[in-house]
């Protein structure tokens, strides 16, 4: 099994009205790989944003139904990851 590099782990950083409410608590969302676990989300965030993790909480959103023009689909499922820093430190949102 190949290892995943960590931009293959953390797609984005969400950037919604909730998870703004929540950087002032040293929390930060983001979508990441539905086959990441709690570890290697951990080890990219550290790597990438050259800062430290306290905890990693997931969860999967289930993909909603949609219709375009009159056909019916469905969004994928997408997992979020809840990250909190250690004191002291922060991730430079612009």
């Amino acid at each position: 099994m190949t290892e995943k590099r960590s931009y293959d782990i953390i797609k984005t950083l969400l950037r919604t009205e909730k998870a703004t409410f929540l950087e002032h608590l040293r929390k930060y969302l983001f979508l990441v790989a539905k086959d990441a676990n709690k570890i290697q989300i951990k080890k990219a965030v550290e790597e990438i944003y050259k800062v430290k993790v306290e905890a990693v909480n997931t969860g999967i959103s289930a993909g909603k139904l949609r219709r375009v023009r009159h056909q019916p689909g469905y969004e994928p499922d997408q997992k979020k990851a809840l990250v909190t820093l250690r004191q002291g430190n922060k991730i430079e949102t612009t």
